[in-house]
């Protein structure tokens, strides 16, 4: 789809509301918010709306409008549309149901919204099924409810495609400054993607926020973090919902590791495109991208006149790309001076309260602080009830923190660690002063989690176009094992030495060619070792002979070299996720699949850094590195064998449903690699 202009209908002039009830609500809205911009009423029947003069239809209007706001029945929608179209109007919002989400219960839902497409034409449309959107920086609300905005000079936009969880968002008192609010409904015509490049367009926006269900174009994903990118304007998603593919049985483990949504977090990790799973962090990483955009690094500071504070923050750092950093040997002078000899200098710091209330020294202290080269210095500050309580000495705490993060030109927040302890009023005075008033411990440290890793990729060149090849039509076929095996030794990996056998005495007759120890496989088997068959470490002939009568082999039996004992062992594999196509998975591999959870998804195509740095990331990686005293794993070679497992998965990519090498053993430095076992599942 080629880029729609969606000035028109966002940043309207003149606005036609067309029905009743929610017509007349959108007339109430714009009127609170002060737009400035013109209004007209359409109705059969009424002569007036809230004093305005009531048009009967669209070719009576003025001019054509730069938006529409079309809250009637479905049927009616689609002809509204038409003349709207035809008549040159900007944009329009379609409120009604009854479309493609209604296919179950109206049989002529998905031919109604094909229908409403088609009568928009070039005219952008929302939804249908959808409230519209709140433009707080001008005022101008499609929009048919009560809302819990105010106008903006600048600040974030928010898009979801859910209408009430919109409205919920509105209502935040966490002084989050929103530019816009927008819902997407069907996206029968424009796309979630189309609208988020548009919002981004808008100089005044900082940041924007994704609420989506699932993503159904990674091309139309990677544009979108490529205009971001390009307007410096940072993206963070909260995706719900698990992709089918999840929950389906699959032959290979790399299917069960690389589940939809493991997949959609790398991919998003590679574009630049922040992650969250909660609303309440949603709210959060915005503030902090709003005042500050993508951060430098993760290193973050924080002071309370509390111990059981700084335990807190401490503690949930732990399993976040978050650090506290110890303070720096400059600070430990100014600080010790400041705050006396009883309070013990670390970091998180418990300043104790011989400073509270005393502006100047709070000043000197965080100002001390802040100059410890952190990229985030956090006060955690809980704000007593206005109600029943004095907040002054709150008050001069907060003063503090604003002139310090101004004298040394440092990033700041202030931390409460319950949202209701964060007064709005507050909040909005501090995100004035450049200063984050961040609500809830773990929120505030996912924020800065998710600003740093946004910023780490920025940092970065462009990455490589995700791969994009559409899987040819064709039944599906499994590969034996010695099949896969010769397929894997042509793109150059390294496999044991193997002969294929069709009966017990003739396995014993091959392992006495490879020579012992051998290994036996049943061929045709999944998950060899759960089944029986597979059986190691076979010294002689008859043991060989012994091991395959008991097997039930239906493709016959490999008989391969032992190989020596490794360092360790990982998982190599790809498998197909419906939106994002093939990506590759690494991870502990042998009998550790499940059982460690540890796993890497590289998006394809992929470099040999990046393959890596994943697997620096994995828990077994210390095997690898030589766990304390073992012998070192030859990484080298592990990256290299990964790498063309990665180009088998590009060159194949058209047939390719589901590669599986597990185990890929890793031997000492200097002995290579071998894949031991291998799966694969492509179209005929």
């Amino acid at each position: 789809m080629t880029v729609r202009a969606l000035d028109r209908l966002f940043r309207p002039q003149t606005i036609a509301v067309f029905g009743g009830r929610e017509a007349r609500r959108v007339i109430e809205q714009c009127d609170r918010m002060g737009f400035a911009g013109e209004l007209w009423p359409v109705h059969p029947t009424l002569d007036e709306v809230l004093g305005r003069r009531c048009y009967r239809s669209v070719s009576e209007l003025p001019s054509p409008p730069d938006a529409a706001f079309v809250g009637v029945n479905r049927i009616l929608t689609i002809e509204i549309v038409r003349s709207l179209s035809a008549a040159g109007a900007g944009g329009a919002v379609c409120y009604a149901s009854g479309f493609s989400e209604a296919v179950a219960e109206l049989a002529d839902g998905s031919d109604l919204q094909q229908a409403l497409v088609d009568a928009a034409g070039d005219m952008p449309i929302l939804g249908p099924n959808c409230y519209g959107f709140i433009n707080g920086l001008d005022g101008a609300l499609l929009w048919p409810d009560q809302h819990g905005m105010t106008r903006v000079e600048r600040g974030v936009a928010i898009l979801t495609q859910s209408s009430n969880i919109a409205l919920n968002l509105t209502m935040q008192t966490r002084g989050l400054p929103i530019a816009y609010v927008v819902t997407s409904g069907n996206q029968a015509q424009t796309s979630l993607s189309d609208i988020a490049c548009g919002l981004l367009s808008d100089p005044r926006v900082t940041a924007l926020g994704l609420h989506v269900e699932g993503f159904g174009d990674k091309a139309a994903l990677e544009r979108l973090a490529a205009v971001a990118r390009l307007t410096k304007k940072p993206v963070v998603v909260l995706k719900v919902g698990k992709s089918e593919q999840a929950r389906q049985a699959t032959l290979s483990h790399t299917a069960s590791l690389a589940g939809g949504d493991a997949v959609a977090d790398a991919v998003l990790a590679r574009l630049g495109i922040g992650r969250v799973e909660t609303l309440p962090a949603l709210l959060e990483t915005l503030k902090l991208l709003h005042v500050a955009g993508p951060l430098q690094g993760a290193s973050i500071s924080s002071m309370s006149c509390s111990g059981g504070e700084a335990s807190l923050m401490a503690d949930a750092a732990i399993g976040r790309a978050v650090t506290f950093r110890d303070l720096e040997s400059k600070q430990l002078p100014r600080l010790r001076g400041i705050l006396g000899d009883m309070v013990t200098l670390s970091n998180p710091l418990d300043y104790h309260t011989f400073v509270w209330g005393d502006r100047a020294r709070q000043t000197e202290a965080f100002t001390a602080m802040f100059e410890g080269s952190y990229d985030l210095n956090l006060v955690v500050l809980d704000f007593p009830r206005a109600d029943r309580c004095e907040a002054a000495d709150w008050v001069t705490t907060a003063d503090a923190v604003a002139a310090a993060a101004s004298a040394t030109g440092a990033l700041a927040g202030i931390l409460a660690t319950l949202p209701e302890t964060m007064p709005e009023a507050v909040a909005d005075r501090l995100i004035a002063e450049g200063v984050v008033p961040f609500c809830g411990i773990d929120e505030t440290l996912i924020a800065a989690e998710v600003a740093a890793g946004i910023g780490d990729t920025w940092r970065k060149p462009p990455c490589l176009p995700l791969l994009s090849v559409a899987s040819v039509e064709g039944a599906i076929e499994t590969l034996t094992e010695a099949d896969a095996k010769t397929e894997l030794d042509l793109a150059g990996l390294r496999i044991p030495k193997g002969r294929v056998a069709s009966s017990p005495l003739q396995a014993a007759d091959c392992a006495e060619r490879l020579g012992f120890p051998v290994v036996l496989k049943a061929l045709g088997v999944a998950h060899k070792t759960e089944a029986g068959a597979v059986a190691l470490n076979l010294k002689d002939a008859k043991a060989v002979s012994d091991a395959a009568s008991k097997m039930a082999a239906t493709d016959g039996f490999l008989v391969e070299k032992m190989i020596d004992r490794p360092v360790a062992e990982l998982i190599v594999g790809a498998s197909r996720d419906p939106v994002f196509g093939l990506s590759l998975t690494l991870g502990a591999g042998g009998i550790f699949v499940e059982l460690l959870e540890d796993s890497v998804i590289l998006p394809l195509p992929t470099t040999r850094s990046e393959i890596s740095e994943a697997i620096s990331r994995l828990k077994i990686a210390k095997l690898i590195e030589g766990y304390r005293g073992r012998p070192k794993g030859d990484l080298e070679a592990t990256v290299t064998a990964v790498a063309r497992a990665a180009d088998y998965v590009v060159m194949n990519a058209a047939r390719l449903e589901e590669l599986d090498i597990n185990p890929l053993m890793v031997l000492p430095e200097g002995h290579g690699v071998a894949a031991v076992d291998a799966l694969i599942r492509r179209r005929r």
